[in-house]
């Protein structure tokens, strides 16, 4: 474990101690919302060695030295080394040859989320927090609930109307306090207050202007980088991934940052931020020093990104990496989703098919080249939001034909099927 000095705001610069427990730096938070970072002692730092990371240990505990707490005290459900798959029929539809997905969905709970709940969890019980709480759209209370189950803690999570039916089932079933608001802004004050008058630790943004989650929980996000870099020995061209708040964002750029710094890459990615509303690439095109909220035309069918304001981390990273915001709409959406299962046998989230959707339009016009290595984060299952990605799903009929007539009917998709993929096979240059 390294030890945490302080945590430090990511626009001023102002140090807070540990215990400090503003959503947001103080000197900042009023209309100049900024994110706190967690800040080691420069002796701990000297010590972290990536390429001795993995030895006899396992998960997001290998790197127990680069995170706020200790190994033995990780409260864990054997998240972390999920697969980094190379997608070469996926690469070859879009024109990429070194096109790989790093696989969220294989987390315990089946979102990305579960590294910063490990971590927030763990350092809430380290803490003596009486609870954990959240305010999630479903992926981030479920991960709540269930690394809270296994902390022997109690988790609340404020959720609203309309939340997927997947999640809210698992949250449920996870034995946490759910609450849906009607009204979805409700949900901060509501943890505020429960914040200062029952000392709950709450792992979410709970504060306007917004700032990202708890900066603990960011820290394992960090892993996110270590793995990709272990996988591929070298950083990518490209990450790109689904950014509402931008949480992982932030943590992934911190994880190359260190990577950089230990020597193990010569640079940091590039950062492509998918999101739904557009307050990155307002804020970026008009060379802000912060996000405002982006007009909400329509509902997003990717819920789990579904906030019209992010946060300054995120505007930040994709400052400090040369990065780009990319609007994703519902159009194509659910059938690039489809696409990416029929092509590579990965199901996700409509969130998680919206980076695919910003490569493919960044190397349409040019900017990602074909020779770049890409790696598209996939954040969470499609068996998350199944209930919004088959709205227009017909059922499928019980068949009473013969059965000739049914293996007909069998083989001529099996062509289909076949010639479709024979136009997508990796290996041929795009």
């Amino acid at each position: 474990m390294s030890t945490p000095a302080s945590l430090r705001c990511l626009r001023c610069g102002t140090h807070h101690a540990l215990d400090y427990q503003g959503p947001g730096c103080a000197r900042c938070h009023e209309g100049l919302a900024s994110n706190l970072r967690v800040e080691y002692r420069t002796g701990d730092i000297g010590h972290w060695n990536f390429r001795e990371s993995s030895s006899a240990k396992r998960g997001m505990g290998r790197f127990s030295a680069m995170l706020p707490v200790q190994q033995d005290q990780l409260v864990t459900l054997g998240e972390g080394e999920t697969p980094l798959h190379e997608a070469g029929r996926l690469g070859k539809y879009l024109g990429i040859r070194n096109l790989h997905v790093k696989d969220e969905s294989r987390n315990p709970t089946h979102s990305y989320k579960d590294r910063l709940s490990a971590v927030a969890v763990s350092y809430a019980k380290q803490r003596g927090a009486p609870a954990v709480a959240t305010a999630s759209s479903g992926n981030a209370g479920a991960s709540l609930a269930a690394y809270a189950a296994r902390a022997g803690m109690p988790c609340v999570v404020a959720s609203m109307k309309g939340a997927s039916g997947p999640m809210v089932a698992q949250i449920r079933k996870l034995g946490a306090h759910l609450i849906l608001m009607e009204d979805k802004a409700m949900r901060w004050p509501l943890l505020a207050e429960a914040a200062k008058r029952y000392g709950w630790f709450i792992t979410s943004p709970y504060s306007s202007p917004v700032v990202g989650s708890t900066p603990f929980g960011i820290e394992g996000y960090k892993t996110i980088a270590y793995e990709i870099f272990e996988d591929l020995g070298r950083a990518p061209d490209w990450i790109a991934l689904p950014v509402c708040y931008g949480d992982a964002l932030a943590g992934i750029h911190q994880g190359f940052l260190d990577l950089e710094r230990a020597g193990a890459v010569k640079r940091v990615p590039r950062f492509i931020a998918a999101e739904a509303y557009g307050s990155l690439g307002r804020a970026i095109a008009s060379r802000a020093d912060r996000v405002e909220a982006a007009p909400i035309e329509s509902a997003t069918l990717a819920s789990s990104v579904g906030g019209a304001q992010s946060a300054y981390q995120a505007l930040l990273t994709l400052k400090q990496t040369d990065g780009i915001a990319i609007q994703v709409g519902n159009d194509g959406l659910v059938e690039l989703q489809e696409l990416i299962g029929s092509l590579e046998g990965l199901c996700f989230e409509l969130a998680s098919v919206m980076p695919f959707a910003a490569v493919r339009q960044l190397r349409d016009e040019g900017t990602i080249a074909a020779d770049d290595l890409v790696v598209c984060l996939a954040t969470a299952s499609g068996l998350k939001d199944i209930d919004k990605s088959t709205l227009d799903w017909e059922d499928v009929p019980v068949n009473s034909e013969a059965q000739e007539q049914v293996l007909e009917t069998a083989q001529i998709a099996v062509q289909q099927i076949a010639t479709q993929m024979s136009h997508v096979q990796p290996g041929v240059t795009p």
